[in-house]
């Protein structure tokens, strides 16, 4: 049964590069865009299920749920656009710092005691990413920041779910972070000035939502077959596979500080993923 959850986890991993690889080939739309039918997918994907298995809309914690929601839209609005400005692999590798960040939050807001090893695990993490965005070596800034500030959006988001999913079922939380972020995009969007996609653009559009969605499913079924703690070093496998997929598709190959910088993190994971098991 641990075999088959490892596989899923493995799978969600691959979906959610391929996820980031349809971001990054069409950045000539508004990001709006992009996240609008990445929610809307998944949004009308989840309703059915929502539909078919009569679950109750009222949430039990609205302010818990409307803060998931919006710490969750601005995680992912931060890394479609740090994946627009740096190479595929550099921003997945900065996204993958969001466990960290939960740990942070934890200790501050869930009142949860951090020991030793995870605060290895912490430092291993911080210094990792100080390699990879190098401020004023390579590239600007601002890129990196915008690949650190989704990781701790996104660490928040997940910070919040580890306390709502106590009076609220996940299937309703993913529900209500897919309406919300709908709603609120779909203005802004207009607003912005609506691209009609051609053909290409649509297709990418599509696999977006598509990816992100199966992506999803892999992952909420994996947890089925295995704890958590068990399978969540196997989600570092997205660094490789974006890895791979930046090469063959945009020749990008990232620097030496930038792998060193990502073998640190992932180093920072495994000592993490040892404290959860021992």
């Amino acid at each position: 049964m641990k075999k088959k959850g490892i596989i899923y986890i493995l799978l969600s991993a691959l979906f959610f590069s391929i996820m980031a690889a349809f971001v990054k080939s069409v950045p000539e739309l508004p990001l709006t865009e992009k996240m609008f039918f990445r929610n809307l997918i998944g949004l009308i994907a989840v309703s059915f299920t929502v539909y078919r298995k009569k679950i109750k809309l009222k949430p039990q914690k609205p302010t818990l749920m409307f803060l998931r929601s919006l710490f969750g839209l601005i995680g992912v609005g931060l890394y479609y656009a740090a994946l627009e400005r740096l190479p595929l692999a550099n921003a997945v590798i900065l996204n993958k710092l969001s466990p960290f960040f939960v740990m942070i939050f934890a200790v501050f807001f869930l009142k949860e005691k951090v020991n030793r090893l995870q605060k290895v695990a912490l430092l291993i993490a911080i210094i990792g990413a100080f390699f990879v965005v190098r401020p004023n070596l390579d590239y600007s800034l601002l890129p990196g920041l915008l690949g650190l500030l989704s990781a701790a959006f996104a660490g928040a988001a997940y910070t919040v779910i580890r306390k709502l999913t106590a009076y609220d079922p996940p299937i309703l939380i993913v529900f209500y972070f897919c309406l919300f972020s709908s709603v609120i995009l779909l203005p802004v969007m207009t607003f912005e000035g609506f691209v009609v996609p051609n053909s290409t653009q649509l297709l990418s559009l599509f696999g977006i939502g598509v990816a992100a969605l199966i992506a999803q499913l892999f992952m909420t079924n994996a947890y089925q077959y295995a704890p958590a703690s068990e399978l969540s070093i196997y989600s570092y496998a997205n660094i490789i596979f974006s890895f791979l997929i930046g090469l063959v598709v945009w020749l990008e190959m990232p620097d030496a500080l930038s792998i060193f910088g990502g073998i640190l993190i992932v180093l920072g994971g495994i000592v993490n993923y040892m404290n959860s098991r021992k």
